[in-house]
């Protein structure tokens, strides 16, 4: 089968393949009072608004076509956490330690600046490895809430309720103009009909809707992806195809300068199957909040 990817890999050392450097936009600078916007950011800490981690993982995909071919977008998946935040067009390459052939593997990826500074890190996997992931591997029963303030009404177990969720085609071409990492996939046909909605696509409609639920409980405050997992069960997710996604709140917590908490979401098709799922880190900026005012 021809690979749907055009992206060239380089060998960076035996057993160890990048994509180029790349200049990913922050297509959200403009979104007044997030993290993505310039004088929140920096008013946060940051170097300036930052790029959504989800932008970030549209580069992996062509390690996973190196990798596992077609067999990723059906039972792949992509587990990474987020370490230092990058701002608009900051040249980034993703890398991956090159796996042994095989239908059930996982292996080690990540992303570094130009400078080599670790942007994120994780696992890519195909298949039933048998291992956890990157993300799976964190015990989220040691998660104390104890103390928290902005996300006091949320609590482990807490149901996030079904929608009715369709990635559309706007949505995708609006992906596909800013995105870096073109595919045929993504355009047109692909070997499961339709186009296959991006890996940053997958978070957008993975998140969107099970956020939009929750914010009632969390009120205005600053936020950002600390960690995010994407997995195909039976995949992958197509445009403009409905499904239903529901989920639940695994753990919450705080660290010194931020409250968190842990969820997972599921993409099933309108028949009841499985086709995705994913699990998310969400931060929020303590000192965005009255609630941790000095």
């Amino acid at each position: 089968m021809t690979s749907p990817t055009r992206t060239e890999l380089t060998q960076l050392e035996p057993g160890v393949v990048a994509t180029p450097f790349r200049n990913v936009a922050n297509p959200n600078q403009n979104a007044s009072g997030s993290i993505h916007d310039q004088a929140t950011a920096t008013k946060l800490g940051f170097r300036g608004g930052t790029v959504a981690g989800s932008n970030h993982m549209d580069l992996f995909a062509p390690l996973a076509a190196k990798a596992f071919g077609k067999a990723w977008w059906e039972t792949g998946s992509l587990s990474l956490y987020f370490r230092n935040a990058t701002i608009d067009r900051e040249p980034v390459s993703a890398r991956m330690k090159v796996p042994p052939r095989g239908e059930d593997v996982q292996t080690d990826v990540w992303m570094n600046r130009e400078d080599g500074m670790l942007v994120c890190e994780g696992t890519m996997a195909v298949g039933n490895t048998g291992e956890p992931t990157a993300l799976q591997r964190l015990d989220m029963d040691a998660i104390d809430a104890t103390g928290v303030r902005i996300l006091e009404k949320l609590h482990a177990g807490d149901i996030i309720p079904e929608s009715g969720v369709v990635y559309s085609q706007k949505q995708q071409e609006e992906r596909l103009n800013i995105m870096t990492e073109p595919m045929d996939w993504y355009a047109g046909d692909s070997p499961w009909g339709g186009p296959v909605v991006t890996p940053a696509g997958y978070v957008g409609l993975l998140y969107g809707q099970a956020i939009r639920s929750l914010r009632l409980s969390i009120g205005s405050v600053v936020g950002l992806f600390g960690a995010i997992e994407i997995r195909n069960v039976n995949g992958p997710l197509l445009v403009d195809t409905p499904y239903v996604v529901h989920g639940k709140i695994l753990s919450v917590g705080q660290s010194p300068k931020t409250e968190f908490f842990w969820y997972e979401t599921y993409a099933d098709d309108t028949s009841g199957k499985r086709i995705a799922e994913h699990r998310m880190l969400l931060r929020f900026m303590k000192a965005s909040s009255p609630l941790w005012a000095e």
